[in-house]
């Protein structure tokens, strides 16, 4: 099995945190994005994983420290890293390509962008899988339309009358991953282009056209890490699925002087907390210290200093000095408020 993860995207809407880190590595709870979304698909397939390639952007951003990190990642799994460019930013069907030669056998396809939560068996027997959630509001999504026998015959995007409740998430399965690749080098050569770009979905409905089975694969949670208000968010879901799991969140290399923590939270190595009230729902990456902080509901990465302030539904960044009143701030990396 392979999992094949497109991550060329420069996050735009996670502004400012995703200007110096790409917006799969982020940490969520302590992980980055990609590591969290890598590992849970890997616990759902149940099965050995042989080679997990990953389609970066500009090596200029997406440099030598993101490739360690995911190498480290692939090999953490026992599988081998392959590491591809996406030099243009056009499609996701084009991302994928970018990947061919790793295109065959059995792969998923997993966007470096959401969480899940999923503890279905995978079917096999399909040719393929496309991963859903049931959603309250299906006219807001992709969606995904469904015969008698349930096999998906078609993709529906945001549906004006009711087609299902069943939304597209932006992962997939493939019992042979080189009949996809055919059909996008269809959508290349024929230069099929929708909203601007090459998609996926196109190379999706070729193999539709050729009566290929397409089945769902219905997560429990889908957790959307596109902005900071909805990150903010996840890394609350995320700490409780985990404190529920019994995962270790806090670290037992950490400094804590007359300061209350209220679980359930994250806290790093060689963080220090003084005089500071932190949680519930809160993330702190390593080294950075708190003095005269009271924090929830929010995310706080790495190397940073926090002063005499009140947070709720903060995101601050690596290197940050930050030292004032507001409270719902959205702190970019290196930025310094004194």
């Amino acid at each position: 099995m392979k999992i094949i993860v497109p991550m060329a995207g420069r996050g735009s809407r996670l502004r400012p945190h995703s200007l110096t880190v790409p917006k799969p590595l982020i940490p969520i709870a302590g992980k980055p994005i990609v590591h969290r979304l890598v590992t849970d698909i890997a616990k759902v397939l149940k099965q050995p994983i042989e080679e997990i390639a990953f389609i970066l952007g500009d090596p200029a951003f997406f440099g030598d420290d993101v490739v360690q990190s995911l190498t480290q990642l692939a090999k953490s799994l026992g599988a081998k890293a392959s590491i591809y460019r996406q030099d243009e930013p056009l499609g996701t069907g084009h991302a994928i390509m970018c990947a061919e030669p790793s295109l065959s056998g059995p792969a998923v396809i997993a966007y470096a962008d959401t969480l899940i939560r999923a503890s279905f068996n995978l079917d096999q027997q399909a040719d393929a899988v496309i991963w859903t959630k049931e959603v309250a509001h299906p006219e807001a999504y992709g969606v995904v339309k469904l015969n008698d026998n349930n096999e998906i015959v078609e993709l529906v995007e945001k549906p004006q009358t009711f087609v299902s409740n069943q939304a597209v998430i932006g992962i997939y399965y493939f019992k042979d991953v080189a009949v996809l690749k055919n059909e996008l080098q269809k959508v290349l050569d024929n230069n099929i282009i929708n909203g601007g770009e090459y998609q996926i979905n196109d190379g999706i409905k070729g193999m539709m056209r050729n009566n290929k089975v397409f089945v769902t694969g219905t997560v429990d949670e889908w957790m959307d890490c596109g902005n900071k208000e909805v990150a903010i968010d996840t890394n609350t879901k995320m700490l409780h699925f985990l404190t529920t799991d019994g995962e270790q969140l806090i670290s037992n290399n950490y400094t804590n002087n007359n300061s209350t923590i209220i679980e359930p939270c994250f806290i790093g190595e060689n963080v220090t907390l003084n005089n500071s009230t932190v949680g519930p729902n809160v993330s702190i990456g390593n080294n950075t210290t708190l003095d005269n902080v009271r924090i929830k509901n929010s995310l706080i990465q790495t190397n940073s200093v926090i002063k005499n302030a009140t947070l709720e539904e903060a995101m601050i960044g690596n290197h940050v000095k930050y030292n004032g009143e507001f409270t719902k701030i959205s702190v970019g990396d290196y930025t310094i408020m004194e």
